[in-house]
């Protein structure tokens, strides 16, 4: 037991602790016998009553000194004009937690959550789980036979870290909610892995807008449907999961698409229709490809987000929808706001929780789970199961996790492999043969000899044409390699510690940015024109 002194807060119990007349001590009453367990010892009892029961706390004020002398009965009046209406009662109840003096160092306080009204109750405990009351829940009950005796009493503490079983089942149901999240992938990537448990805290915790980030063919929708899919089995959404690229969407199309519009708003508009917004009202809508979005949607799409209302095009009535938006980009969108395409208060609204989904090749560990995932998926997709032989499986990754592999479509291009190896897979398993012609497949579709490399299209879009041949061969040799670094780091300073990997090592004052900004100079080429322009290539 506990050395401090035990100070109870409570409620006058105007029916259970109401009683008159030497019979009254044949009754329980909750508030008398809270002082009379040998084992509680109760310092101060802060006793919570109304005026119009003053009657009631005389009475207790006598008995208590009686049954537990060394119990300071303090009587607080506190009134309510109606103890059922939630917010009248927990204001009420609040104000009074926060003037109290709390002494936590000395005194251990106990929230008596027996008498009151159930609303009361409610009340006293979500502030002591709020912890405006340091305290534990005290739940007082009447004894089995003989009513003279105290009854029992528990005392419950909120801090759920204490609980074993109910921290363990926590984690058990964080892991499954992460594992649900990468669709049971066990994948190995460490920091693919950090990413996915900070989303799960967030789709569970939060209604906010989520940005997710990465090259196409990364995740970006597979992810947000799963996210969506927690939320609902968490009861955290209850509408529908609505997704649209915005890449398809163009001129009115686009705000009829989103914002729906009302009959004859333009030519062609026979019928009113709602629009994506008000389908996902109570949802989740996923707004894949949002950097394409015109300014005036995304004019209207921040007032939906703040105000949760918005305009049908042609109507002058506002229409609300509350629903979460998961954004999806392939584009840095700070650039797209200095650029003037993308509103800088639109980003501001939605970059509170933003998340990166790396590439395939970022994540070549994670190459043999997922391949094990896209087998199982076309078994419960088609009913036949297709296996790999160890030599065929072991080739094939080999190939997969190599530099050789550009897994230019991330996972779209692993699922475009398993899709054909498994039609081919004669008896239900992929053979040496088949993984050998799947390779050179996958090389003849990242490296067609009549097109050019991605550095040779970025330098010709950068420099163009004629100005880029003027380059000599050592030169253009030197600078395609820089470029190919440039396009995949995520900043100058990570592409300048990459390509002065050596040297930097050799200099007191390392400045890898300033080193590579200078180099680019040289032709006339700028850090943030060559990310702009690689991510349309």
């Amino acid at each position: 037991m506990t050395n401090k002194k035990y100070v109870v807060i409570g409620l006058v119990g105007t029916t259970l602790d109401n009683g008159a007349g030497p019979e009254r001590w044949e009754k329980w009453r909750p508030t008398v016998s809270l002082c009379r367990h040998e084992n509680l010892i109760v310092h101060r009892l802060e006793l919570l009553y109304q005026k119009k029961f003053s009657s009631i706390v005389d009475v207790l004020v006598e008995d208590i000194s009686t049954v537990s002398p060394e119990t300071h009965l303090r009587p607080i009046q506190m009134e309510f004009n109606d103890p059922w209406d939630f917010e009248e009662v927990y204001a009420t109840l609040h104000e009074f937690a926060g003037n109290y003096e709390f002494n936590p160092e000395e005194e251990e306080y106990l929230v008596h959550i027996t008498t009151g009204t159930h609303v009361v109750q409610i009340c006293m405990f979500l502030l002591t789980e709020s912890r405006h009351f340091p305290a534990k829940l005290l739940q007082t009950s009447p004894p089995n036979r003989h009513k003279s005796e105290p009854g029992k009493y528990t005392i419950i503490d909120l801090d759920l870290s204490k609980y074993d079983e109910i921290a363990s089942r926590f984690q058990q149901e964080k892991r499954e909610g992460v594992s649900f999240l990468k669709s049971g992938i066990e994948t190995r990537n460490k920091e693919f892995n950090r990413q996915i448990e900070r989303i799960e805290q967030v789709a569970i915790a939060s209604e906010s807008p989520i940005l997710l980030m990465g090259p196409t063919g990364a995740g970006k929708s597979q992810l947000a449907r799963r996210i969506y899919e927690l939320k609902k089995a968490r009861h955290r959404v209850v509408g529908k999961f609505v997704e649209v690229n915005c890449a398809t969407l163009r001129g009115d199309s686009a705000m009829s698409a989103l914002f729906g519009h009302i009959k004859g708003a333009y030519t062609g508009a026979n019928n009113s229709r709602p629009g994506l917004l008000r389908t996902a009202d109570k949802g989740l809508l996923f707004l894949d490809e949002i950097g394409e979005l015109g300014l005036d949607e995304q004019a209207m799409l921040l007032r939906a987000l703040e105000e949760k209302v918005f305009l049908p095009l042609g109507s002058d009535q506002e229409v609300s929808s509350d629903f979460q938006l998961i954004a999806g980009t392939n584009r840095e969108l700070n650039s797209f706001v200095t650029e003037g395409k993308f509103r800088e208060d639109l980003l501001a609204r939605i970059n509170l929780w933003t998340f990166r989904l790396p590439s395939l090749k970022e994540r070549v560990e994670d190459i043999e789970p997922n391949l094990h995932y896209e087998l199982e998926a076309y078994t419960r997709r088609t009913g036949n199961r297709v296996t790999v032989s160890k030599e065929a499986k072991e080739f094939f990754l080999k190939f997969a996790t190599s530099s050789n592999a550009k897994w230019s479509g991330n996972f779209r291009d692993l699922n475009a492999a398993v899709t054909r190896m498994t039609t081919l897979a004669l008896g239900g398993r992929i053979s040496l043969e088949i993984v050998e012609e799947e390779i050179e497949r996958l090389k003849a579709t990242w490296y067609n000899p009549n097109q050019p490399s991605k550095e040779e299209m970025l330098l010709e879009s950068l420099l163009g044409k004629e100005q880029a041949n003027q380059i000599d061969r050592f030169d253009r040799i030197q600078l395609l390699d820089v470029l190919s670094v440039c396009s995949q780091a995520h900043t100058l300073s990570e592409a300048g510690r990459e390509l002065f990997a050596s040297s930097r090592e050799q200099k007191k004052n390392i400045n890898d940015a300033d080193r590579l900004r200078k180099y680019l100079a040289r032709f006339n080429l700028q850090w943030q024109d060559i990310k702009n322009i690689s991510e349309d290539i």
